[in-house]
């Protein structure tokens, strides 16, 4: 390989992930994977839940192995966890018995450095990300970014080749992700980091488009590339440049489009009984819509001018705008949603009024809901226990989708007063009529 074509930090090759069901059959999570991270490259993976994104990066990683394809690190394949490839998680995986000095070092246990030499590279890694003065300090005494800090510290003190970052951001306040994320920045291009690599696992597309290079978009069941995006725009970007606005509509869009194909195929699926639901409870729902129904917006909207104004997550705005698409409360298309008719007297109804277009709504497009209360009625006693259903869920949906799936058809049954839940018991039960 050249100079002027070097090898790529890191290739992932027709890589397959699968776990097995309940069944024993296995149920795929990403499929034909192929990934390479060019040097001084920030690639980021973007998806939603489920799409496999953080099982690619633990591959990558070398912590789970692939049931098809393979993995070329330093021009060899990878079998296992290595040196030169360190990972920051979402999480801030501290041990809260060490001080941030003794958390960085044991990021070079695996190196077998002599003592001295630890506590040096320790020392340099935290004054470089801003940690000087700290090194005494326990995780109890530190705020999350300080946190977080420590946790990229322990990943860069090996000095790795590789940085491989679990939605770093996503566990801390909207100012202090925003500070952390430019620090990272200004040591990234400031070639202050030895690291010749990123790989960034995301569910926020404006942190994608601000840090990096190039964009793999994934979509789910099972997880593959859906599409890709390069970001031509120098560093520092500024989220008001119209550039980075169409970059951002553009991602919009697409996922929009990879949600509601998702969505239909699913509902053809068992009669839509296994359909994925999103995590939206009726609260946020009813929230969303009167927010939406309210000017500037008054009823139709483009995604990522909400967002921001309502304080809500990539993650979370797609999982609303999914329910009320399948509700039948929204239209949800070409990175924008606009209230139907329906949705309109939703936002204007009172509570009461809410509840019963909620259940009218529930029954006649939830399948899975409408499911789990004929099969109470059907029962002598009116009670089913909640593995009856987790059970069929699994068989199609992997065992976090069918988590969620779960939880929110229990919040919405429980919204519309069609069926109760007992946690304690696991146990679904039927509403008795008024008296």
């Amino acid at each position: 390989m050249t100079k002027a074509n070097p090898a790529p930090v890191i290739e992932l090759r027709k890589v397959c992930m699968a776990f097995a069901k309940p069944s024993g059959k296995p149920l795929p999570i990403v499929t034909n994977i192929d990934i390479s991270i060019q040097e001084g490259e920030i690639l980021g993976l973007l998806g939603r839940s489920g799409s496999g994104k953080s099982t690619l990066l633990r591959i990558a990683a070398g912590l789970i192995k692939p049931i098809a394809g393979k993995v070329i690190y330093g021009g060899v394949p990878l079998d296992g966890p290595t040196e030169g490839i360190a990972v920051v998680f979402q999480s801030f995986a501290l041990y809260p018995w060490l001080t941030v000095r003794q958390n960085v070092v044991l990021g070079l246990d695996a190196l077998g450095l002599k003592l001295d030499e630890a506590q040096r590279r320790a020392e340099s890694a935290i004054d470089l990300i801003g940690l000087d003065g700290f090194q005494s300090a326990y995780p109890r005494e530190l705020s999350g970014g300080m946190r977080q800090r420590v946790g990229f510290a322990r990943a860069i003190v090996s000095q790795p080749k590789l940085l491989l970052m679990d939605e770093p951001f996503s566990a801390l306040d909207v100012l202090t992700a925003e500070t952390l994320r430019t620090d990272f920045l200004d040591l990234w291009t400031g070639g202050t980091l030895p690291t010749k690599g990123v790989l960034m696992v995301t569910h926020n597309i404006e942190e994608a488009v601000l840090m990096c290079d190039r964009i793999l978009v994934l979509a789910p069941n099972p997880g593959h590339i859906a599409a890709e995006f390069k970001v031509p725009l120098p560093q520092p970007r500024n989220r008001l440049d119209p550039a980075f606005h169409a970059i951002v509509d553009e991602i919009y869009a697409i996922l929009t489009s990879r949600i509601t194909e998702a969505m239909g195929r699913q509902s053809q699926i068992h009669g839509g009984l296994v359909q994925h639901l999103p995590a939206a409870s009726p609260t946020r729902l009813g929230g969303f819509v009167e927010a939406l129904a309210a000017p500037p917006y008054d009823g139709n909207a483009r995604l990522a001018k909400l967002a921001g104004p309502l304080g809500l997550s990539t993650s979370d705005i797609f999982s609303i705008a999914a329910a009320l698409h399948m509700l039948e409360f929204a239209e949800f298309k070409a990175g924008a949603i606009k209230l139907t008719a329906a949705g309109r007297v939703f936002a204007q109804s009172d509570t009461e009024g809410r509840k019963r277009l909620f259940k009218e709504h529930l029954l006649r497009f939830v399948p899975l809901v409408a499911h789990i209360g004929q099969v109470l009625d059907e029962r002598e006693r009116h009670v089913a226990p909640r593995a009856r259903f987790e059970f069929e869920l699994q068989d199609h949906l992997n065992r976090s989708d069918a988590e969620t799936t779960l939880r929110t058809a229990i919040g919405w049954g429980r919204y519309a007063e069609l069926f109760t839940y007992d946690d304690r018991t696991r146990t679904f039960g039927l509403v008795k009529p008024a008296a």
